[in-house]
């Protein structure tokens, strides 16, 4: 996450399921309007100190992080009331009513959070990893592929096959087919902003790449 430091224009940041505990590099990021943040190690609300001085965040999921704890109203209420600007918090839209009792229910963040070590940070983020179940690792897989498979659907593309993966371990069935979806969702998003030129650009260059490897392939027959 501390890349962002050194972009101030993004708009859009995809940080899911990335064990990420420091909003701090995201505050320069005054372009920013959707931010994804599911299922990271974030504990404490106070980090929305960092992402308060962000005027075009409009939309943010936090959903799944430790921060959110046992009381979701609670929860919800204090993201608004610090976050007014919001039109969708975890995929549900903001009304006018919560922003409302948000000023009453929800807890205003005025300083940052305090920060532990980095040794113990590195500790629990290890021990938290170590303690993951296979399951989990398998469901997150599923996830990721839906996702993908939901975008490719858009452009018309075939589906990724769930078994392209099947001969690792889940560890590494989870880790590749994450890495590989990543950059698959990013290259066809970013597909939609391209105009004609920029799509022969592209197909050009896939095309180029196809037959390199296709000759790898021979080369090694």
């Amino acid at each position: 996450i501390s890349i962002c430091r050194d972009l101030p224009n993004i708009e859009v940041i995809t940080f899911s399921v990335n064990g990420i505990s420091d909003l701090e590099p995201l505050h320069q990021c005054q372009n920013l309007s959707e931010l994804y943040l599911r299922r990271n190690n974030i504990t404490s609300l106070d980090e929305l100190f960092y992402l308060k001085t962000l005027p075009r965040l409009r939309v943010l999921w936090l959903a799944e992080n430790p921060c959110c704890g046992p009381d979701p109203h609670r929860y919800r209420m204090t993201v608004l009331r610090n976050l007014p600007s919001l039109q969708r918090l975890d995929n549900q839209a903001v009304t006018e009513e919560e922003l409302s009792q948000a000023l009453v229910d929800g807890v205003e963040i005025t300083a940052p959070p305090a920060r532990r070590s980095l040794e113990s940070a590195w500790s629990e983020s290890t021990a938290s990893s170590a303690a993951g179940s296979a399951t989990e690792r398998e469901s997150e897989l599923s996830c990721s592929l839906q996702d993908t498979n939901k975008t490719q659907e858009e452009f018309d593309m075939k589906r990724v096959p769930r078994d392209k993966y099947s001969s690792f371990s889940p560890q590494e069935t989870d880790c590749s087919c994450k890495k590989t979806n990543n950059v698959l969702n990013a290259i066809l998003l970013l597909m939609k902003e391209l105009d004609a030129e920029g799509l022969e650009i592209i197909q050009q260059t896939v095309a180029r790449r196809l037959q390199a490897f296709q000759k790898k392939e021979l080369q090694e027959e």
